[in-house]
């Protein structure tokens, strides 16, 4: 059987030594009294939360599945679910980061990131059901009416009621100017929607009793094309004027899909026959209104991915001291034993430092940008609020695609730990692959994401997004530039950044003459930045190791920090060359291929 451990030494040492998170509160009204002893306090018992309450139905979550009963069109999830998901209700836990004037808790984003993070590890499918509702209750805050705000916002606060955001269709994924789903005005101002969708994650269950879904739709004189899309609350039941549930909204489930992971996770197909809704935000202005919420769910997904990649870490490192398989090739090692833990080879290193690297480096992303969301959202200075708003829409497609593909990477390398017992369903090695896979597909695939990334975020205001964080990775390095000891960890991404600038300036220029060229390009070209960014981040985090254990620090965990950096600077880091390279091959190996491709 699996273990999980919350890794709260790591998260404090991001949170308090390296953004000293709580001193950066300090400067934001509504958390200037969030302390490092609330933050703790907070994380520790998310902790035992995630590995008391929803661990132990992980396996047993993905075995059972999702039964829709299709008489009723009603879905039961997997034994312990429900039970679960009330004592996440009951503990508060919905309202940590929501508005107290919706009943919310107020804490800022930085810390219920850690507790997703914890959850995701715990048990990706049963955290989806939450973390929906709380995107569903970002886009309401954001659009929403006063009307919708006063009936939607308490529940979704609480957790009484869930939430969805119902996008794609059978003939409409990425494209959604391609969407067919109707919404007819009605004379009492509500409209009424007729059509289908799939992929709706969390888009039936018994865990709350009402469900609101965040739907897509077309009115009847919307322009073609996505600039014709509106946004619509569609309850399951509809609500009386004094808040309490009323007859039910002909929005349900058609089907649950069979699919390779999240099997906990009921992934419906929702039939739209009639139902009522009211328009949230402004019509044909839905994509706007709906990206709060697929922006907040991007930057949830690269969460699901780090979660996975500590967890299948922790496993395989236990697993790696515990099996015997061989000797050391430069001598036996546990000469009481037949022979020597796996952990002492060097590709089985390789593997377990490599999830601990994308696990660590993951982290700090993480913390990063939610604690740039929180400034965003809260600084009282507007410039600070625009600094940190642009960089969270540079590090938001980074964040879903290079945490997820890192994700990929690291579970498949951690099965490969356990040899053929990874394979083995007992082990929840393979569980954790299958979980992750799913990661690097919805809320815009990668591809998606990396398009973004080159096209909207970088070429699109001609590189002032990257130069803002070029900006702070340079104050890193003018600040230990002549540090000799911190060489190893500033010179590579000092480097980096000065090719990256050329390597940008390049595929732009390439692009305008033949727009394939950043299609082309794209992919390589988000996991150089990631690395970029990761690259600063590891020499932040080396950086407080270096001064803890000058300073006379004994505790292992900063030797640690410096052997992980060592190791991704060495090891990861350097794919950085080889992308650069594949990108500049450019289009015409990809664009010339109809023969290959007949």
């Amino acid at each position: 059987m699996p273990i999980y451990n919350p890794p709260l030494r790591d998260m404090q040492f991001v949170l308090h030594e390296v953004f000293h998170v709580a001193d950066e509160l300090k400067a934001l009204p509504a958390h200037a009294d969030t302390d490092a002893d609330t933050i703790n306090a907070v994380i520790e018992e998310a902790g035992k939360f995630a590995s008391e309450v929803i661990f132990p139905l992980n396996i047993t979550g993905d075995q059972e599945g999702c039964m829709l009963d299709r008489t009723t069109h009603e879905v039961t999830t997997p034994k312990g679910f429900k039970e679960a998901y009330a004592k996440y209700v009951e503990g508060g836990w919905p309202a940590l980061s929501c508005d107290p004037a919706f009943g919310g808790q107020g804490l800022p984003f930085v810390v219920s990131q850690c507790t997703f993070e914890m959850m995701n590890s715990a048990n990706q499918a049963w955290t989806m059901y939450p973390g929906l509702s709380h995107g569903a209750y970002e886009a309401l805050v954001a659009h929403g009416t006063e009307e919708q705000k006063k009936t939607y916002l308490p529940k979704l606060t609480s957790g009484e009621w869930t939430g969805t955001m119902c996008l794609t269709e059978p003939q409409c994924g990425t494209d959604l100017g391609m969407l067919r789903t109707r919404a007819e005005p009605q004379v009492d101002g509500t409209y009424k929607l007729t059509g289908n969708k799939i992929f709706i994650s969390a888009g039936e269950h018994d865990m709350a009793p009402n469900i609101i879904h965040l739907v897509l739709a077309r009115l009847p004189d919307a322009p073609k094309g996505s600039k014709g899309i509106s946004l619509f609350a569609v309850p399951k039941y509809h609500v009386n004027a004094d808040g309490s549930l009323g007859e039910r909204n002909p929005i349900y489930c058609g089907g649950l899909e069979h699919k390779m992971g999240i099997h906990g996770n009921a992934t419906a197909q929702i039939v739209i026959d009639g139902a009522i809704g009211s328009l949230v935000g402004q019509p044909h202005k839905g994509l706007a209104a709906m990206f709060v919420m697929m922006n907040a769910a991007r930057l949830g997904v690269g969460n699901q991915s780090l979660g996975l990649t500590e967890v299948a870490y922790q496993n395989a490192l236990a697993y790696a001291k515990d099996r015997v398989q061989m000797r050391s090739l430069t001598g036996p090692k546990a000469k009481d034993k037949e022979a020597d833990p796996i952990i002492v080879h060097p590709d089985v290193r390789k593997m377990l430092l490599t999830a601990k690297a994308y696990a660590e480096g993951g982290r700090a992303l993480q913390i990063f940008c939610t604690l740039l969301l929180d400034k965003e959202h809260d600084h009282p200075d507007e410039k600070v609020r625009k600094d940190s708003g642009e960089l969270v829409a540079l590090l938001t497609p980074i964040v879903k695609a290079f945490i997820t593909d890192n994700g990929h990477i690291a579970t498949h390398a951690c099965m490969q730990v356990f040899g053929g017992h990874g394979f083995i369903t007992e082990w929840g090695m393979e569980q954790f692959t299958r979980d992750n896979r799913i990661n690097m597909i919805y809320e815009g695939t990668n591809t998606i994401q990396s398009l973004d990334l080159l096209g909207r975020k970088i070429l699109g205001n001609n590189g002032a997004s990257l130069k803002k964080f070029g900006k702070l990775v340079g104050a890193l390095v003018a600040e230990e530039g002549v540090n000799e000891k911190m060489s190893e960890f500033i010179t590579p991404v000092a480097m980096l950044g000065e090719q990256l600038t050329k390597f940008t300036t390049e595929i732009g220029f390439k692009g305008f003459q033949n727009p394939d060229e950043v299609g082309a390009a794209a992919v390589d070209y988000l996991r150089v930045a990631g690395h970029f960014v990761f690259g600063y981040l590891f020499a932040r985090m080396a950086q407080v190791a270096l001064r803890e254990i000058a300073a006379g620090n004994t505790d292992p965990f900063y030797v640690a920090k410096l052997q992980t950096a060592r190791f991704y600077f060495a090891k990861l880091f350097p794919e950085t060359a080889t992308l650069m390279r594949t990108a500049r091959a450019g289009s015409k190996v990809l664009m010339d291929t109809d023969a290959a491709l007949a």
